[in-house]
């Protein structure tokens, strides 16, 4: 196997794609007709969403993300060698801040932002072998 999809529901699909291509520089890669399905290319494996309809749709019951709410025991990782550089300019194009970048023990450069939505997304530098 091999992971193909992170798929996240949420209220708006075309916001949120929105969002993450001026908040993160990721390109669109498809967007449904109906606006309830979107992906955006972050190579091998797509970053999805999916409306919250949906999760009904497919039988699903869920705790949805929300921005005013403790953010859910899951996180979307980003990485980039300009971690300092990336978190400032997520949180200009409107992430909410969590943590600012820190060195951590191993080497790795991590921050933390939320999405419009809520969602925790860590922004973070390549793990050194």
């Amino acid at each position: 196997m091999k992971l193909g999809y992170v798929i996240l529901y949420v209220p708006d699909v075309p916001a949120t794609l929105a969002f993450y291509e001026k908040a993160f520089g990721l390109k669109r890669r498809f967007l449904h007709e109906s606006n309830t399905y979107g992906e955006l290319d972050t190579g091998t494996t797509a970053l999805a969403f999916a409306s919250e309809e949906m999760a009904g749709h497919n039988g699903l019951t869920v705790r949805f993300h929300r921005p005013k709410e403790t953010p859910a025991a899951v996180e979307v990782a980003l990485v980039t060698p300009d971690v300092a550089g990336a978190y400032e300019h997520s949180v200009k194009a409107g992430a909410s801040p969590v943590q600012p970048p820190k060195q951590k023990p191993w080497g790795q450069s991590v921050a933390y932002v939320q999405d419009l939505n809520g969602v925790l997304v860590e922004i973070c530098s390549p793990i050194s072998a």
